[in-house]
């Protein structure tokens, strides 16, 4: 079954005598309205192909006394079979957009960009991260070609003003549609809008003005910095385009563990093994700290899990204002292998314990001996 086309003077909405501006103004009036970007309707798409249909046939005279004589067996095909693309004066369906709107495809010459930024490791201790240092990094990153200074050019040479855009970078070119004139700016083709081109390429470089390069940076780690904190070493980054700044560098830092503490924000925790006796007695014994060894006393009847704190022993705090703490958590051993003697003096300690006295003091002593 075949399907009957519309009559383009009805999808047009004008009389068979319309004349060619009548025809235009008809023409304009639909686009705007069925035109897909503005119209969300479902059959927008269609009627507005539809009446580009009509436009194309009914503003070419020709085609529109064929149209008039033959209806559209007289169009050889139609322009229906054409889809979106080669609308009459339009050109296409972005030339239509563009006449509309305005969103003419305007190039602009290339414009200043900050260049990216780099990141690069830095190993450090323990203590290094607590109390700061100063180390060097090596960071890769683009520099303006030694050979060239940056103009791409072979030295010797010089970049030349591009003969197809005049230097400008851009090329406008004029469009005619049915509303009237429209300048079209592309970037241009020969140059790619540097408005400069390149007869001799810099042999180092070939014509990019750039090189890769290793700097060396004196990097100062703050007191107090944590395992997977970050530097940022400002305009240390990769060069810039077209004039545009550096970017940043940024200097992530890997803390080794240390064979001790356990850091917990800027206090330091430190497991204390301590034995039957001296946690039942007490005792005063040297324990380690990050500026040294420090001594410690153990209180007579402290339990495992007891926690005892040394002020201001931590990590100083990476805005200053003072240190974290160390946290020690005791931990009473029990002896796995005893002698015959000591296994007596341990029952006979057993046996006393609830009993007051000299006699359970001086029994005690005498395990403490046994047991050290």
């Amino acid at each position: 079954m075949t399907t009957q086309k519309a009559d383009y003077y009805d999808v047009l909405e004008v009389e068979r005598t319309a004349s060619a501006d009548e025809v235009k103004r008809a023409f304009r009036r639909l686009a705007m309205q069925y035109h897909p970007d503005r119209n969300s309707e479902p059959e927008a798409e269609a009627r507005f192909k539809t009446i580009n249909e009509a436009y194309e046939v009914l503003s070419d005279a020709e085609q529109r006394a064929n149209y008039d004589r033959f209806g559209h067996a007289g169009l050889e095909g139609g322009p229906g079979n054409r889809g979106f693309e080669g609308f009459g004066p339009f050109g296409g369906f972005g030339d239509i957009f563009d006449a509309f709107f305005g969103a003419a495809n305007q190039a602009r010459r290339h414009s200043p960009a900050r260049g990216a930024d780099l990141q690069v490791t830095l190993d450090l201790t323990f203590e290094e991260a607590a109390f700061g240092v100063e180390k060097s990094v090596t960071v890769n990153r683009t520099e303006l070609c030694s050979h060239c200074d940056g103009l791409r050019a072979e030295p010797g040479t010089e970049p030349l003003r591009c003969p197809a855009c005049d230097g400008a970078g851009e090329v406008r070119r004029v469009q005619r549609s049915v509303f009237g004139q429209f300048i079209n700016v592309a970037a241009c083709e020969r140059c790619r809008g540097d408005g400069w081109v390149i007869p001799t390429p810099c042999s180092k470089c070939r014509g990019s003005g750039r090189e890769r390069i290793s700097r060396t940076i004196e990097v100062k780690v703050p007191a107090g910095v944590d395992n997977g904190s970050q530097i940022r070493l400002s305009g240390e980054g990769e060069l810039g385009s077209y004039g545009g700044p550096r970017g940043n560098a940024y200097v992530l830092l890997d803390v080794a563990p240390h064979a001790y503490f356990e850091r917990r924000d800027d206090d330091l925790i430190l497991g204390l093994n301590v034995s039957f006796a001296q946690a039942a007695l007490g005792a005063e014994i040297e324990v380690p700290t990050l500026e040294g060894d420090h001594k410690l006393k153990i209180a007579a009847g402290t339990e495992s899990g007891d926690v005892l704190t040394l002020r201001g022993k931590g990590t100083p705090h990476l805005r200053g204002g003072g240190r974290g703490d160390l946290h020690i958590q005791v931990q009473v051993t029990t002896p796995k292998r005893l002698t015959a003697e000591q296994k007596d003096l341990l029952r006979r300690l057993d046996a006393t314990l609830s009993e007051d006295g000299q006699h359970g003091r001086n029994l005690f002593e005498k395990v403490k001996d046994a047991l050290s």
